[in-house]
């Protein structure tokens, strides 16, 4: 009796696990909901002035002065290959930690913080979307929305982030 009454916690535990809800800041670019995990996060902020850098890639805007800090900011749109639009009263800039380095994201609007079962989140390595599936971590459902969660440590390669740090060494 005791081996089954072990043998069904032991399932409960497991199931309660597969069922565990992680935390995203969702936020739009274009007509698609993004998702980055909360715990990357650090802060959200209007729009403010970006300092360009010469010899920078093209989705990198420049850097902006966060409290002493110099923070990269990259273009998301840009970044993902879509077309510019016009940063209106919407768009912010979400500063999110990319290898234990600060970067700014630029996006058309922040959406709220959403919590997503992570068995409810899909693995899409084939998926053909507008933007590069290397960024994606899956899809994930709330409600009745589809997020596409992204990997946010992918988001800039080793070499563009070694570019960020002789930069903000200059």
């Amino acid at each position: 009796m005791n081996n089954i009454a072990m043998h069904t916690s032991t399932e409960n535990k497991q199931k309660g696990a597969a069922e565990e809800e992680k935390q995203y800041v969702t936020f739009k670019i274009a007509d698609e909901s993004y998702g980055v995990g909360v715990l990357k996060v650090q802060e959200i902020i209007g729009m403010t002035e970006i300092v360009y850098v010469p010899n920078s890639p093209d989705f990198m805007k420049g850097v902006i002065n966060l409290r002493g800090a110099v923070v990269p900011v990259v273009d998301m749109r840009k970044r993902f290959r879509m077309e510019e639009r016009k940063y209106d009263m919407f768009t912010v800039i979400i500063i999110v930690e990319v290898k234990e380095i600060l970067v700014g994201m630029i996006v058309d609007t922040v959406s709220d913080v959403v919590g997503i079962p992570q068995n409810a989140i899909q693995e899409t390595p084939h998926l053909t979307t507008k933007i590069d599936t290397q960024f994606i971590e899956g899809i994930g459902q709330t409600n009745d929305k589809l997020v596409i969660v992204l990997d946010i440590d992918k988001i800039l390669s080793a070499e563009e982030i070694k570019t960020i740090e002789q930069e903000e060494t200059d």
